[in-house]
């Protein structure tokens, strides 16, 4: 038997396995953000070099991958460059009365490294979720604070 008659074999047995993306190398991506009804300073707008990492569970498709890199990082990307501000926030109006309304992304939470990584899984979570088991995301907004799952 050759190797190619044996490939699907090898992928149907091969059960679930764990991609990790940005573990070693995080994805980076500069977003702008403020956190509304915070009490100091970061009520102002203001922004971050976010560095985020993925780790995705699931079977491997008939690719021989969990799922691909590419459309993580695209996910990752709809964020690179925006400004995230929570909804209601006076500031939509704003950029939307500048002509800078695709420069912002309005989420129904306010936009923390915890919520970004809540919404990364769910994203995820959506596009893969036929053969991806589990899902977690780890959102570094500074070098003192970092957030993502526990499990």
């Amino acid at each position: 038997m050759s190797v190619e008659q044996r490939a699907p074999s090898l992928l149907e047995d091969a059960g679930e396995r764990t991609l990790h993306v940005g573990r070693d190398r995080p994805i980076r991506i500069s977003t702008g953000h403020r956190i509304l009804h915070h009490d100091g300073k970061c009520s102002r707008p203001h922004g971050h070099n976010y560095e985020i990492s993925v780790t995705i569970t699931g079977e491997l498709t008939k690719e021989g991958w969990v799922v691909d890199k590419g459309d993580i990082t695209s996910i990752i990307d709809e964020w690179d460059h925006r400004f995230l501000l929570e909804s209601g926030d006076p500031l939509v109006e704003a950029f939307e009365a500048s002509g800078d309304s695709d420069g912002v992304v309005v989420l129904e939470h306010p936009p923390t490294a915890e919520v970004m990584s809540v919404l990364l899984e769910q994203k995820l979570m959506e596009r893969f979720g036929e053969t991806v088991s589990d899902v977690s995301a780890e959102v570094r907004e500074t070098g003192e604070l970092c957030a993502g799952a526990t499990h």
